[in-house]
């Protein structure tokens, strides 16, 4: 599956037992809630960012926010350190307030805002639309669209004797490659090749994935590999330190990338939809 895929991309499947281990741990510290959807998500979110980031460094949102009362009480109180924790890392402060009444007050929820993103898409207003917009926000305007990613990878199979074939397009030019074994045959020439995961070093003369564009600018990497769910800038933009750029998904998490300092945003090197790798450059910055 997808999520596989990103589990082994990012070095998780290495680190399983570690996950597992500090599922534990989330749920007694966060108040035992009961392990269905979406709370099942919550524990599995920060035990991935406890394991990948370090504990209790970067703290899932759904998880921050029933600790933190906003989904109303768990079954035993949270843990208060990590109460605390939760608070100063997302902004909030505990509540204890029904969370209707904080979902009418909120101006983001609800039919209204769902109408204006339909509108702002072009989108019909029917009651299922709207449904779907309130609900996923931008990931159903997507799927409304007809532009949602399906994160499951269709194996088509492929004529007998061609089950390594494939046609390459490099800089406009195509290649046909058939590989056999440690042999690859290229446009009828064959070479030995080999393949392995990551790169050791960049070749001789060739632009490194993440240079900086014409007219300078510093990368901003992933650090997960993920889908582009939502850009909060564009080129020429000025941004303060710790302003978020674009916000990833993967395994229904969100990661915000912020800027890692201030300036001026000089390129944006992906689009909405789009998946990208661990340590891809998304954006370009300049002083």
């Amino acid at each position: 599956t997808a999520n596989t895929q990103m589990m082994r991309d990012n070095g998780i499947l290495d680190r399983y037992a570690e996950v597992v281990a500090a599922m534990g741990e989330t749920v007694r510290l966060g108040g035992f809630g009961t392990s269905v959807t979406p709370v099942s998500q919550f524990y599995f979110q920060q035990a991935f960012n406890n394991v990948m980031f370090g504990p209790w460094e970067k703290i899932a949102e759904g998880y921050g926010k029933m600790v933190l009362g906003y989904f109303g009480k768990t079954p035993v109180p949270p843990d208060p350190e990590i109460v605390k924790i939760a608070s100063e890392k997302m902004g909030l402060p505990p509540t204890t307030e029904d969370p209707l009444v904080l979902n009418d007050a909120d101006p983001a929820k609800g039919a209204g805002p769902a109408r204006k993103m339909l509108q702002a898409a072009g989108l019909e207003e029917t009651g299922e639309n709207i449904f779907i917009a309130a609900s996923c926000k931008e990931k159903g305007i997507a799927f409304l669209k007809g532009e949602g990613v399906i994160g499951v990878r269709k194996k088509t199979p492929k004529p007998a004797g061609q089950e390594d074939a494939y046609t390459v397009t490099v800089d406009g030019k195509e290649y046909a490659i058939v590989l056999d074994g440690e042999r690859a045959l290229v446009n009828g020439t064959h070479f030995k090749f080999d393949v392995r995961e990551g790169v050791k070093e960049a070749a001789s003369g060739a632009a490194a994935p993440s240079a900086a564009p014409a007219g300078g600018g510093a990368p901003v990497a992933a650090p997960m590999p993920g889908a582009v769910i939502r850009i909060g800038v564009k080129q020429g933009d000025r941004v303060a330190e710790g302003d978020t750029l674009i916000v990833l998904e993967a395994m229904k998490m969100e990661a915000e990338v912020k800027a890692p300092r201030a300036g001026t945003v000089a390129k944006i090197g992906v689009s909405v939809g789009d998946q990208v790798s661990a340590g891809q450059a998304l954006v370009f910055m300049s002083s």
